[in-house]
């Protein structure tokens, strides 16, 4: 597994970029960075089962290992689905973490994730396009 990380500043409350991140109708405007048509299904509660789908049954499945609102997101990624049926993997620590940290107005976000080599261009290609249209809607 490879570790990355991406940040950015934006000009906004933690809450109007929490809001933004994993709110239900802004969270398929900013993934569509990803793949158009990208939606997820669950509470974002801590424990809660995930489901990051394409649109067309294909996507990833995980679990909520961590919900401090405004502060932090930790996403544990434990299999994939393909044609509506999930299986899991056991990929180890593959998490994906969102750090909000809430200064004088604005808000400095990380993203932190490891995932596989095979993934590396395509994550430091996509997630900074990603973070602009976070940015784009936080700021609104």
């Amino acid at each position: 597994m490879e570790k990355i990380e991406f940040k950015t500043t934006i000009n906004a409350s933690a809450e109007k970029v929490w809001n933004a991140l994993f709110g239900i109708e802004t969270y398929p405007k900013w993934t569509a960075v990803f793949m158009e048509g990208s939606r997820v299904e669950t509470d974002w509660r801590k424990g809660s089962k995930a489901l990051f789908h394409d649109g067309k049954g294909d996507g990833m499945l995980a679990i909520i290992e961590e919900n401090i609102p405004n502060q932090y997101m930790s996403i544990k990624h434990i299999g994939e689905i393909k044609d509506g049926k999930e299986t899991l993997h056991n990929w180890g620590e593959s998490f994906e973490n969102y750090t909000l940290t809430e200064k004088d107005g604005k808000t400095e976000i990380i993203i932190d994730m490891e995932i596989i080599k095979e993934w590396l261009d395509y994550f430091e290609k996509t997630w900074p396009k990603a973070l602009d249209k976070v940015k784009e809607i936080a700021e609104k």
